[in-house]
């Protein structure tokens, strides 16, 4: 007869939860590896979440420039109609 597994008590189950949270599991010739997970923002990358919500003056500070995209070109001014004086 097998032995019965015992309960986990309240701080193991908390170290448990940290771990997952903090790492996932890959496999890696076969055998499983434990590696630290990317850090989210809202569950996004931190590298989207600064891409989305950041602003050109703030991206220019942290020396993000190729991720500031370049204004919208302006509309040329219409002609106007022949015959109109200005």
């Amino acid at each position: 007869m097998a032995k019965r597994q015992r309960k986990l008590t309240a701080a193991e189950k908390a170290a448990r939860k940290r771990r997952r949270e903090e790492f996932m599991t890959i496999f890696v010739n076969g055998k499983q590896k434990r590696v630290r997970r990317e850090p989210t923002i809202d569950g996004m990358s931190v590298d989207e979440f600064i891409r989305r919500n950041a602003d050109p003056i703030w991206l220019h500070q942290n020396g993000l420039w190729e991720l500031i995209e370049p204004p919208p070109p302006e509309p040329a001014p219409a002609p106007s109609p022949p015959g109109e004086g200005v």
